[in-house]
């Protein structure tokens, strides 16, 4: 009795419930399960309103705390680095397990042709590199806050902050506090708001699964397949070493205490969304300092998307086994290269991402078959957003790890001479 009264109070754990339920109802009651989607879409609209301003001051406060520091640059290249790094062996992956175990070969090509459509072969076009860059400063930073612009926001918020590490002392201080006091209050809404994340989440779940059925993802089981298997070992083998081998934190208790972001990754499919509850773990369980999570999670949230690399990757090996095309060594550099940089600036919020396209005729594989899979890109997009919010906090633990050792003999330096 104790056992399981023990069990309810973890949060993740009723969460997990939570999904459970959902689940079963979805599948139980159909279509008829649309009567829970207000409960999600509370929980959502709650979350969301955080992630703003949370956004916003903790990098404001992340860039001032760091701006200073002897380590900065070195936390802003280990951060950009270990984004790149893992996206990269995301995506190898992904190629890896779709030339391994061909989830493309199989499916009665008769049976889909009703799916498919040429409606987003005009819409594989990536932004050059100027027109990058020119996207990424705002003209007007309020309206980018207003306009929820996740990639205009980070940068003013980054340029201020380090504007704000280069005052006196005292009138640093003076802000820094304020930024950490708006952040204090914002975690204690989030905390708030987690205490009904199992209802939100039951309701997520119960309307997608009534919504699409078990039918139209019988389709592409086998995908999903090998896509959970990409992402598994990913999460729970690629990951824990990395913090094994780099930090001091227990990969076990990295993985255990990751668990309720992750449940809320999985239910609101948005690392936006769940980013309050990303800095809350980090901070609280993993004693990751204030600064460092509040540079490395937002920019995580932005940026890196191991999920949707290994995603992208499997996707192309999918359409090219389906239509009997071979891949050679440059396809194989295309989809690398797209898949990896095209995941810098993906909005970090639910729903098909048209990036797939561009991977897809980057490697010349045609893009009729996409709606095969948009029909069922929500079940997709929850998995690949757990995976990539414990990429942003294996990241945060490590490069913490890497600041705080810096930190200390920088110090013994200063002490012996």
């Amino acid at each position: 009795m104790l056992k399981n009264t023990k069990f309810l109070k973890n949060s993740a754990n009723l969460i997990l419930v939570a999904m459970v339920l959902g689940i079963i109802a979805g599948g139980v009651m159909g279509e008829d399960a649309a009567v829970f989607a207000p409960l999600g879409k509370v929980f959502m609209k709650l979350i969301k309103m955080l992630v703003i301003p949370l956004v916003t001051v903790s990098i404001i406060s992340g860039a001032a705390s760091l701006g200073n520091t002897k380590s900065a640059g070195k936390i802003g290249i280990a951060t950009f680095g270990y984004y790149m790094g893992t996206t990269m062996f995301a995506v190898a992956l992904g190629l890896l397990l779709g030339n391994i175990f061909k989830p493309g070969l199989g499916l009665d090509m008769s049976t889909i042709q009703s799916m498919f459509s040429d409606e987003y072969i005009d819409k594989g076009g990536t932004p050059g590199f100027w027109e990058t860059i020119l996207g990424i400063i705002p003209v007007n930073p309020f309206k980018a806050l207003l306009d929820g612009n996740i990639l205009q926001i980070l940068f003013f918020s980054l340029f201020l902050g380090f504007g704000i590490s280069t005052l006196e002392k005292e009138k640093k201080d003076t802000l820094l506090n304020m930024f950490n006091y708006i952040i204090e209050a914002l975690i204690w809404m989030v905390e708030k708001v987690i205490i009904i994340a199992p209802i939100g989440v039951f309701g997520l779940m119960a309307d997608a699964v009534g919504t699409f059925g078990y039918e139209t993802l019988y389709l592409v089981l086998k995908l999903l397949g090998v896509y959970i298997l990409a992402l598994s070992i990913h999460t729970f083998g690629f990951y824990p070493f990395m913090v094994k081998m780099f930090s001091k934190l227990s990969p076990f208790k990295f993985l255990k205490k990751i668990r309720k972001a992750q449940m809320v990754a999985l239910s609101t499919a948005s690392s936006m969304g769940t980013l309050p509850v990303t800095l809350d773990v980090c901070e609280e369980d993993f004693e990751v300092s204030n600064s460092t999570a509040s540079f490395v999670l937002p920019l995580g949230a932005t940026i890196n998307m191991d999920g949707n690399a290994i995603y992208y990757a499997l996707v192309a090996m999918f359409f090219s086994q389906m239509f009997g095309i071979d891949l050679g060594i440059t396809e194989y550099v295309a989809i690398i290269l797209t898949a990896t940089i095209g995941s810098i600036g993906q909005a970090g919020v639910p729903g098909p991402s048209l990036l797939v396209v561009a991977v897809l005729l980057s490697a010349n594989i045609p893009v009729v078959g996409l709606p095969l899979l948009f029909g069922v890109d929500r079940i997709f997009d929850m998995l690949r957003t757990a995976v990539n919010i414990t990429g942003d906090a294996s990241c945060a633990v490590i490069v913490d790890q890497i600041f705080k050792v810096d930190e200390i003999n920088n110090d013994m330096s200063e002490n012996i001479a």
